[in-house]
Formats: structure tokens, sequence, C-alpha cells
């Protein structure tokens, strides 16, 4: 096999584009309810990552020099210093040949090699991806659903009268927009209410709380502008203390701006019990109607074990396109 780590400063074209052929392949096989990646955004993805630590990517190359798999190692920073993340991508025309194989080990020596004693994947549940986890000796450690809003037959009358419900519950906060990246002056808040996330099931993955530093935030933000994404977030503010509560947050792709990501919806433990979930994300797409109204789906991903946000999923009409399998073996 052929390998090479792809240097995000010094990116050969032929690479991006070869690496880009092989996971839309992938994905119209394996994932097709899933938007696939373009030049522009897994060249976003080499140089920042999800949040400003990016992944370390490698393209395998056939004998004829063309890109045949794509290896990406995820090694976390802040938080779960013990964890490393290998996901395995080989094209459709090149498989059952011991490629994948290859690759895998490739990122199972890096990731030992970085001190890492917990080695962790996803796969859609394919029989193909899942027989090949368990090949590798991984054990099954979580349940993921994808989830799509249709955005264009979203029952208005039902939701505002959900809305005007969650909106009495939710009288002691008041609801502020914020598109794009979040003022100075409100970082350090966002940062501390972000970490909300860690509440949310992780199921049998041996994982810890991850840290949200203003530094994170601000590189999520950075990876979003790099993404081509219009950014958004809403926020709920206590009224009495002024402290932020909660927020949800969309990214829409200015290349293919029907689509969107619903990214985190979280709340804060002392200020749970108020339906605030719901009331953000319908005051969300209200948002979203006027200022992108050309948007047709809203994709977004949740433990299967998070009944909570599922219900609020359920009553703004998403519907379930996937279910993906997270998987761990120690080193």
């Amino acid at each position: 096999m052929e390998f090479t780590w792809l240097d995000a400063d010094q990116i050969d074209a032929q690479d991006a584009a070869g690496a880009v052929g092989v996971l839309e392949a992938a994905r119209v096989l394996d994932y097709p309810h899933r938007l696939g990646p373009t030049v522009t955004t897994f060249l976003a993805s080499l140089r920042h990552g999800w949040h400003g630590h990016p992944p370390l990517i490698g393209v395998s190359r056939d004998g004829r020099g063309r890109v045949s798999g794509v290896l990406e190692v995820m090694l976390p920073k802040w938080g779960n210093t013990h964890v490393g993340g290998v996901h395995v991508t080989v094209d459709p025309t090149a498989r059952r040949r011991g490629l994948g194989k290859l690759l895998y080990a490739t990122g199972v020596d890096r990731v030992r090699a970085d001190g890492r004693t917990l080695l962790v994947a996803e796969c859609f549940d394919r029989p193909p991806a899942m027989g090949f986890a368990k090949a590798m000796g991984l054990d099954e450690a979580a349940e993921e659903l994808y989830r799509v809003q249709d955005v264009l037959t979203v029952d208005w009358p039902r939701l505002d009268n959900e809305f005007a419900e969650a909106e009495r519950h939710a009288a002691g906060y008041a609801l502020t927009r914020i598109p794009g990246p979040t003022p100075d002056d409100m970082i350090a808040d966002i940062a501390h209410m972000t970490g909300a996330i860690n509440d949310a099931p992780v199921d049998d993955l041996q994982v810890e709380a991850e840290a949200f530093p203003p530094e994170r935030i601000r590189g999520f933000e950075i990876s979003q502008a790099a993404h081509r994404r219009r950014f958004y977030r809403l926020i709920a503010r206590h009224l009495d203390s002024g402290a932020i509560a909660a927020h949800t947050v969309v990214g829409v792709d200015t290349e293919r701006p029907w689509h969107a990501w619903q990214y985190d919806t979280s709340v804060l433990r002392p200020h749970r019990g108020h339906r605030l979930g719901l009331y953000l994300k319908i005051a969300m797409l209200r948002w979203l109607a006027e200022t992108e109204p050309q948007l047709r789906t809203l994709y977004t991903a949740n433990a299967a074990s998070n009944t909570h946000m599922i219900k609020v999923n359920d009553i703004l009409g998403y519907r379930v396109v996937g279910r993906a399998i997270g998987w761990q073996g120690h080193l």
C-alpha cells in the first residue's frame, strides 16, 4: 500500500480531489441520507477540524497513483486525552482486498504512538461496516440516530401552539439572536454554557467530560467559516440573574444553501424544566424562515438514549434517516 499523510499547508490538489471522490463514492453507497463533502469542506476539515484542532488525514493510492482510501485519526485535545479515533473509508471499487485492514492498522499505530489507550470508531449500521468493526476486535458501545427535518412541510399552526406553551413555561427567560461569531464580551459565558453538552448520554463509551474553553468556541466558529457555513446561535438569558442559560446552534451551507446542520442544543442544569430546548428550537426555525427562506432540510444526530432531545425533535417533525454504532477497544 502506498500511503501518505496529508500536509494541510502543502496539500496536493489531486490528493484533495481524490479523497473527496472516494468519500463521495462511499457516501452514496453507505449513507446516502447524509450530505457529502466538497473540496472546500474537505480542506476546511484538514486545516481546522471540528473546533480548531484538526485530525490527521492520510490517503492510500493504487498502482496507478489514484486515491483508493482515506484514513482519518482524531486525537482529542480538550479532555479524553486517553482516546484516539480512527475512521477508514475505502473506495467501493477497491474493497474486499485488505486495504481497509491496512489503513486501520496504520491508524491504530498512530493512536498508540500518541500514548492513547482507548480506540473509538463509528459506522452506519450497514452489514459490511459492522462486520469490519467486529473483525477489528471492537465492541459496540453507543448508538446514535440521524434525523432530518423537512423545513418546507413544517406544521406551523401546531408549532405556533407548542411555542406559545413553551414560552409560558419560559417566562423568566429572554431570547437573543447571535448571527456569526460570538461577541467578545459573551465568549466566556457561551463557553461555560456550552459545557452543558457533557450531560448528554454517551452510553457505554468510556469517555470523560470535555472542556470548552473560549479558544474552543472560537475554533469552532473559525471552522464554520472555513466550511463556508452561515452561523446562527440563539441564546436564552435568565432575566433575574442575567446568566446565559441555554442555546441552540445551526450552520447553513452557503454552497448548498438548501441544507443546514442543527448542532448543539444545551441547557445548563439549574435552568432545566422550563421547556427551553423546545422554545429555542422553534424560535430558531422562525429565524431561519426569515433569513434562509430557500432552506429545505435540517440534519441532526442524537444518542438513541437521549430521550429528552428525541422528544423535542419528534415534536418538531424530524424523521429518522440513519443509525450509527459507536465502537471502542482497548490498546
